[in-house]
């Protein structure tokens, strides 16, 4: 006798019956999207279709598993009668779950508390676990066809096994501490959303305000150099020198329209920067003729290309200038020496020291001025001091730099 006339199930045709199982499957991807954008519209629904997508999925690997081996056994089952029972039985760890996520939207700050976590097991086990055990015998019930009393469904529950005890016990404990995790990371999430949000602000805000603090110091270089500049062609004209003054003039426009150029940005390359202390010098040149030495050391192509504040080292220049050769009658030399030191750039700023000279009046302006912006750009990675070596006076900068570092490793 054949399997067909014996009334069991041919084994060939399981295949068509996994095909029909994997329909429900794939019907549940055009309502994927419909959910998704019904619960980033509303709080609660998001709770709700969030809780029931998990069980669903829980439900459908469930249901897979039990078809499976149903076809092993070769029972006539279907995949929608497994599934339903399935979906049934796991509606009260959903009503849980739905629940536990509605009270930590009114009370974020319960599940912090340990004490408040365990308070809150004990009180799901007492109130809510046999509603589930009572839920699921009824449930049960109504599936076979059996007689629905509440004396008989309390009854089977008394009589239900130890396993099936132990099996809801554990679906009921884990959507528990599950949610409860999930609650704490959310707020820890969160949290810690909130404080980087505040960093960042606050890290914006002193952004904006070193921003302010270093236009602020720029706009008071710029007068101070104006200034200085404008000395230098008063002494020329004061020296009935037509010509002289003519040529200071117009030295005195191309370094304007630097300075104006420089007050629109707040890097410059040290090329530019150098040539700009040059053509200064140019002009000083002109105030103080033969006096004026200049020896510049260590302008290599990959200084030149590195990167630093606008109007730097022409401070530095200039305070030179008024502390060498304004006092002095003999011939001065200005070096300014260029070396690299790791990945900072060193320039050292020096001048002779005039033996018994009273001190040049001034108020301070350009040194100062060069710390604060140091200060402000660089922290405590940059650093500008002074001191007196054997007759001289020496001004020595460092700051690290970019485009240094680039250009030595290329």
């Amino acid at each position: 006798m054949t399997n067909a006339e014996s009334g069991v199930t041919n084994v060939a045709a399981t295949p068509v019956r996994q095909e029909n199982a994997l329909i429900y499957f794939r019907s549940m991807k055009p309502l994927l999207p419909l959910l998704a954008r019904l619960s980033m519209r509303l709080p609660i629904a998001r709770i709700v279709v969030s809780n029931a997508l998990f069980w669903l999925v829980v439900c459908l690997i469930g249901a897979a598993g039990a078809y499976s081996d149903a076809l092993r056994h070769q029972d006539k089952i279907g995949f929608s009668a497994l599934l339903m029972r399935w979906c049934g039985d796991h509606v009260p760890v959903f009503v849980l779950g739905v629940g536990l996520h509605l009270f930590n939207r009114h009370r974020p700050d319960w599940f912090v508390s340990t004490a408040r976590v365990v308070k809150g097991y004990l009180l799901v086990l007492l109130l809510f676990f046999p509603c589930e055990l009572f839920f699921i015998v009824a449930h049960n019930c109504i599936y076979n066809d059996m007689p629905l009393s509440f004396g008989l469904v309390w009854q089977r529950v008394l009589d239900m096994r130890r396993f099936g005890w132990f099996t809801e016990f554990a679906w009921t404990s884990g959507t528990y501490f599950g949610v409860v995790a999930i609650c704490v990371w959310h707020r820890q999430r969160q949290r810690e959303l909130v404080w980087r949000q505040a960093e960042h602000d606050n890290l914006t805000l002193r952004l904006a305000l070193e921003e302010q603090k270093l236009q602020a110091l720029r706009g008071q270089l710029e007068p101070h150099f104006m200034f200085n500049a404008l000395n230098a062609i008063s002494a020329l004209v004061r020296s009935n020198n037509p010509d002289l003054a003519l040529s200071g003039i117009n030295r005195l426009s191309s370094l304007l329209r630097y300075a104006l150029a420089a007050s629109q940005q707040e890097w410059v390359t040290m090329g530019d920067e150098l040539q700009f202390t040059r053509d200064y010098l140019a002009l000083q040149r002109l105030r103080y003729g033969a006096r004026l030495q200049v020896r510049i050391e260590g302008d290599s192509s990959a200084v030149l290309r590195a990167d630093c504040l606008a109007l730097l080292l022409q401070p530095l220049v200039e305070n030179a200038l008024r502390h060498g050769l304004d006092e002095a009658t003999e011939p001065g030399a200005v070096t300014i020496v260029f070396a690299s030191i790791g990945r900072a750039l060193e320039v050292r700023v020096t001048n002779p020291i005039v033996p018994g000279a009273l001190p040049n009046p001034g108020a301070g302006i350009g040194l100062r001025n060069v710390r604060e912006r140091l200060h402000s750009a660089y922290g405590g990675a940059a650093s500008l001091a002074v001191n007196k070596e054997n007759g001289w006076f020496v001004a020595i900068l460092q700051f690290p730099v970019h485009a240094l570092m680039a250009a030595e490793a290329a």
